[in-house]
């Protein structure tokens, strides 16, 4: 398959990307980091998740590919329910980018991390080094395949991060705090990325500034609640709104 033939999948544009029907979780001590959350989410959108910490934004994310299992409530991607006998597919259509990029890099090369999720999709080799070099291009990491990934910097680390998702052609990306730790430098080599790629998008984020720049609606989380979701304009000008919820004005 030649570079320029890849193309991500299109979600069809009358079914939400993302459907959170009053999704409640509580973890085994009995901490309830989720309460009836109802959340939509059309295809494209590139929407921010603030709060707190301890709102409950990267339980939500987890959520999104059943990676915390049972629930109650309902997610839904596209036209697929997470579910146990689902998440295959599931995972499929949504990439998830942990904070740490240490946690999701793990192999003794850049292009062995980013190939990994192709080649457990059973596809041939040939795919599955187009798909690499095209992930590696889309996050200005090419050139970058033989190097150790523990050997780069922060933002590098986070580029390839989200090439091992991109290389599987997500139709959904999920972020936890892609800002974190990164020097000015890298951080605007992360906004430039975010606002190139077309994918619906859900990050979890205290990067106020970040948000100005890249998403045009924000929801708030608060208590494992939606407190608030509505246009980022909106949200940011309402200095009382910020300083309620820990906010900082971008």
């Amino acid at each position: 398959m030649a570079i320029h033939e890849l193309e991500l999948p299109k979600l069809h544009t009358t079914t939400p990307a993302i459907t959170l029907n009053q999704l409640s979780f509580a973890y085994p001590d009995g901490r309830v980091a989720l309460q009836n959350v109802s959340v939509t989410i059309n295809s494209g959108e590139k929407v921010a998740l603030v709060g707190p910490n301890g709102a409950g934004k990267s339980t939500l994310l987890l959520h999104l590919n059943g990676v915390l299992g049972a629930l109650d409530g309902s997610v839904r991607i596209a036209d697929v329910e997470v579910r146990r006998d689902t998440l295959r597919k599931v995972r499929a259509l949504v990439g998830l980018v942990f904070q740490d990029p240490d946690d999701q890099l793990f192999s003794p090369t850049v292009f062995d991390d980013v190939a990994f999720g192709p080649l457990h999709m059973g596809l041939a080799e040939a795919e599955v080094r187009a798909r690499v070099v095209w992930a590696l291009e889309q996050v200005g990491m090419q050139g970058f395949e033989d190097r150790m990934p523990h050997h780069m910097s922060v933002g590098q680390r986070k580029r390839v991060a989200v090439a091992t998702v991109l290389s599987m052609e997500p139709q959904v990306l999920a972020l936890d705090e892609p800002s974190a730790g990164l020097d000015p430098r890298a951080r605007r080599g992360l906004v430039d990325l975010l606002q190139s790629l077309s994918q619906t998008m859900l990050v979890s984020t205290h990067d106020m500034r970040l948000i100005a720049e890249v998403f045009p609606r924000t929801i708030i989380l608060a208590n494992g609640q939606v407190a608030h979701d509505a246009p980022t304009d909106e949200i940011l000008s309402n200095r009382a709104l910020l300083e309620e919820y820990g906010l900082e004005m971008p």
